[in-house]
């Protein structure tokens, strides 16, 4: 299937506002590009599209930081859950029901949208991250091949275990870059990766650095806290689009 001149366009400004938001707040980009490509593409294929610039970006958020390595070694529990819960649900994103995993991303980012403006603030003992890492990342998966979103519950859970910032902001992006790479290798599986979807990715590499440039220029002029409330409220009605028009 070939996409159309005006939706490379549309993939390009998704990118650029997404990449925006991941420079100045640290997250977001999956999250805003699976929402507003599913308006112009079927849900398996924006998570396709989706694949090369939040993969890029992800490492580099991992690296950023020191000792990614020490990181992981905590989270690989967690990570281990991601990749056997995404792979596990995959196909339900690329499966003929698209009309439910619509709803399921709809709901994914309503979800998501009401912690984030709620300011839910949990906290995780470190006695318990050993049988709870692995839950969530499990969870995470599933909702991850469900929906194309990596974020529910693995950041309200990376949030509660007392990460220091630097370290919150690597965890992010180590749990973000293996949910990519397990959705890849579900899509792959599910033969829901074609070379036009795999094409548009790659181009959108670049529109999405540009706009994690730009947010991460703009991260010292903005009010963080304003910023975060508005981008919640904006995956709030986006997500509440998707349930009305998949169930419609």
């Amino acid at each position: 299937m070939e996409f159309a001149a005006p939706v490379w366009i549309f993939a390009g400004l998704t990118f650029v506002v997404a990449g925006l938001t991941k420079g100045v707040i640290g997250m977001g980009l999956p999250t805003i590009a699976m929402g507003l490509l599913s308006l112009v593409l079927a849900p398996a294929q924006a998570a396709a599209v989706l694949v090369v610039p939040s993969l890029v970006t992800n490492v580099w958020q991992l690296f950023a930081g020191p000792n990614p390595a020490a990181l992981f070694r905590r989270l690989c529990s967690m990570m281990a859950g991601v990749v056997a819960g995404t792979l596990a649900g995959a196909g339900i994103l690329a499966g003929d029901n698209a009309g439910l995993a619509v709803v399921a991303l709809g709901v994914a980012l309503v979800l998501y949208a009401l912690i984030g403006l709620a300011g839910v603030k949990l906290v995780v003992a470190h006695r318990h991250e050993i049988w709870l890492g692995p839950l969530v990342g499990a969870t995470t998966g599933l909702v991850t091949g469900a929906t194309g979103v990596f974020v529910l519950p693995a950041v309200p859970y990376l949030q509660a275990i007392g990460l220091a910032k630097g370290e919150l902001v690597q965890a992010l992006g180590l749990s973000f870059t293996v949910s990519t790479l397990a959705l890849a290798a579900g899509l792959l599986r599910m033969e829901a990766f074609s070379s036009i979807s795999a094409g548009l990715s790659l181009l959108a590499l670049a529109p999405a650095l540009f706009g994690m440039w730009l947010g991460q220029g703009l991260r010292q002029r903005l009010d963080a806290a304003t910023f975060r409330r508005v981008f919640f409220a904006g995956l709030f009605l986006l997500g509440l689009y998707l349930v009305l028009r998949g169930i419609a």
